[in-house]
């Protein structure tokens, strides 16, 4: 059977040229939050944790908006392992209570990053009346017409290098390797933040089979969710080509850019982000 790496590796991608008409944002300053703190959910992709988080978070809230940067379930510190984690829905589970907890009429912007733009999408499917607005930071960006797999499996990897996959793993499981990591996703980041990921990052999963087995994400609840798309143009993993093309294939009301940042922008680039997603919360929210 063949592995993960070379089920991703046999996948092939769109046309990148086909393009919609963008609105590209200047770097916005870092805006204080309009009256009345915004409430911004900050999503962490696969094998990571909350923690990724914390210079934008710290800025933000500096800036007075709510943040919170959850654990998605079995990362970050959450103590449960992959094995306990069967299924998309329970590994989004933390996002998903946070946003049922909510009061009535109160609404938050959801930020995902990398993988977290695939939790980001289920929570605004379940929940639209309570998103302001989810943001995808070079993020998966699923469409509604095809399955909710569809853009993880189209993505190619050019070199997926000493990263460990289990396809026979209940979740196929997936580790994101040291030097992936250093070459592919933290090229442009601080080197303290990359030593940090490696006391911290954790085995995770695709949920792919999963995904495929969902129908699509739909057009009147996650189709109806303002949505914005940060374009992150250095990244080696999520190409900027890419982007672009999950971008012509599902409708945003904006696409802002980060020309400096690699895959993890919230190291390469916390301060231009989080002006980005302060000027976008008070926009929305």
């Amino acid at each position: 059977m063949p592995s993960y790496i070379d089920y991703l590796f046999s996948t092939t991608r769109e046309d990148p040229t086909k393009k919609p008409a963008i609105n590209t944002m200047s770097t916005p300053a870092l805006a204080t939050a309009a009256e009345g703190a915004t409430h911004i959910i900050l999503v962490h992709g696969t094998g990571h944790g909350g923690w990724c988080w914390y210079r934008v978070a710290t800025l933000l809230r500096a800036a007075g908006h709510r943040v919170d940067a959850p654990d998605l379930t079995a990362s970050g510190i959450d103590s449960r392992q992959l094995r306990d984690v069967p299924t998309f829905e329970d590994y989004t589970r933390p996002l998903l209570d946070a946003l049922r907890a909510l009061p009535p009429g109160k609404r938050a912007v959801l930020v995902g990053h990398s993988f977290g733009g695939m939790s980001i999408a289920l929570a605004a499917e379940m929940f639209p009346e309570k998103v302001a607005a989810a943001v995808f930071v070079t993020a998966f960006l699923p469409d509604c017409t095809n399955p909710r797999s569809h853009v993880i499996e189209k993505v190619t990897v050019s070199d997926w290098m000493d990263t460990v996959t289990d396809a026979e793993h209940v979740p196929p499981s997936v580790f994101l390797g040291p030097e992936f990591l250093r070459h592919k996703l933290y090229q442009l980041s601080p080197p303290e933040d990359y030593t940090l990921s490696q006391s911290l990052a954790r085995v995770s999963s695709y949920y792919v089979p999963d995904l495929q087995s969902q129908q699509p994400f739909s057009e009147s609840r996650y189709g109806a969710v303002t949505k914005v798309y940060m374009v992150c143009k250095q990244d080696q993993a999520m190409t900027e080509a890419y982007q672009h093309t999950m971008i012509a294939g599902c409708p945003v009301a904006e696409v802002r850019e980060i020309a400096d940042a690699d895959h993890m922008a919230m190291f390469s680039a916390p301060a231009e982000l989080a002006g980005h997603l302060a000027h976008v919360a008070n926009t929305y929210a």
